[in-house]
């Protein structure tokens, strides 16, 4: 079966070369996706645990430190599939004994990784199936668990196409621990066995975002006055930036003393961006280059510098959460929540549906469907802080009621690590 995933494996990377080279994605480091591990490291049987994006980095910074407390002498390794961007996640990271880039799904190459490291476990965040890494691993006698386990409807439906390749990696995974029922189910209907899989809840709602700098000094940085308010968008993809200056274009005549700061998911697009804003007839200001003391009236921010964003955020009087308004499926509500922001997203959150909805329940943020639901929230919080306020107090109830699921997995994977 291994030969049969090195071909596809192989098929697939040959196909995706030419994207990788025109994207620039080989990096310092990169060669470590080849198995390469420095001769001079001492490493006795370590937690590895395997993060693949800047969130999930981010979520396990508890889980790293509750392990650290309960196994004071043993080695940390933290591995991802692109380079950590954020400084939050830099900082995590750094506070293993070794980072490295996961290697290339390729057995011979997988083998070579693990027989230099020998973890004593391995941890995967979310649900990232590399079919001959888990198969190294399992050869190995080498526990591998599953923390903060997602399904989403997109990779379901994808999964239960080649279900019956799938279901004997599922097979050699010790445990799942699910982000909710929704999810267990989901994997079941793949293959897993119910023993093996947990509802313990996410993680992300764990981890407050920790702010590098000062809020104030960041609503200084775009030269905001004491009585003007800021409408951060954040994560936006295309599609997303037209709505949002249409909206923000009725709510001037109301609201003059509004700003707008555009923080697109990709900032590679801030040219795009930028190009957008002008065309509506706005002076655009990228944040990067900001030396400004006093912005024009009708000037729109652009976030195009990578891991600024929450600090943004812990600026902002209203917070739009993108992907949303376009079928993206959203992105991450909980960090504004947790800075105790107001929330709106849109009608497309299939990829945060169960914190969407827990949101929802509580009265804790609000859903808009289209253009003129979004103007008429945004006026109605600017309009009534009474308003912002109870949708702030919900967010903290719904967060506090939602905590505990890294001790949950704690609990679940101590008789794997020895």
């Amino acid at each position: 079966m291994s030969l049969l995933y090195d071909l596809i494996f192989l098929v697939f990377a040959l196909a995706y070369l030419p994207v990788y080279l025109f994207k620039g994605k080989f990096h310092r480091g990169f060669v470590r996706r080849f198995g390469h591990v420095p001769k001079n490291i001492n490493l006795d049987r370590p937690i590895w645990i395997h993060a693949v994006s800047v969130g999930e980095v981010m979520a396990v910074r508890g889980l790293i430190k509750e392990l650290r407390l309960l196994y004071p002498f043993k080695n940390f390794v933290i591995s991802t599939v692109t380079p950590t961007g954020n400084k939050i996640a830099r900082s995590v990271a750094s506070n293993s004994d070794f980072v490295t880039y996961l290697p290339l799904d390729l057995s011979f190459i997988t083998q070579k990784v693990i027989n230099r490291i020998k973890p004593g476990v391995f941890i995967i965040v979310e649900t990232e199936i590399w079919p001959n890494l888990i198969t190294s691993l399992y050869k190995s006698g080498i526990p591998v668990a599953i923390l903060n386990a997602r399904i989403s409807d997109a990779s379901f439906k994808g999964y239960s196409a080649v279900k019956y390749l799938l279901k004997p990696i599922l097979g050699k995974i010790d445990i799942f621990c699910a982000q909710s029922k929704g999810d267990s189910f989901k994997l079941n209907a793949l293959g897993v066995i119910p023993g093996k899989v947990e509802v313990t809840g996410n993680m992300k709602f764990d981890q407050a975002p920790k702010l590098s700098g000062d809020a104030r000094s960041y609503r200084d940085k775009l030269a905001l006055g004491e009585r003007e308010m800021l409408l951060v968008a954040g994560s936006t993809h295309p599609g997303e930036e037209e709505i949002l200056l249409n909206v923000y274009r009725r709510l001037l005549s109301l609201f003059p003393s509004l700003r707008l700061l555009l923080a697109p998911r990709h900032p590679e697009r801030a040219d795009e961006v930028k190009n957008l804003i002008e065309r509506f007839g706005f002076n655009s200001h990228k944040v990067s280059l900001l030396n400004l003391k006093t912005p024009h009236k009708d000037a729109v921010f652009i976030l195009d510098t990578v891991g600024e964003l929450v600090l943004f955020y812990a600026a902002a009087d209203i917070v739009f959460v993108g992907g949303s308004l376009v079928k993206k499926g959203g992105h991450n509500i909980l960090e504004p929540a947790f800075l105790s922001k107001p929330v709106i997203f849109g009608p497309y959150m299939f990829n945060f549906r169960d914190i969407a909805q827990e949101f929802l329940g509580y009265r804790a943020a609000i859903q808009v469907f289209n253009q003129e639901d979004l103007i008429v929230s945004i006026k109605e919080l600017l309009d009534d802080s009474l308003k912002a306020q109870e949708l702030v107090k919900g967010a903290q109830r719904a967060i506090f009621n939602n905590r505990g699921a890294t001790k949950r997995n704690i609990a679940l994977i101590r008789k794997f690590i020895v």
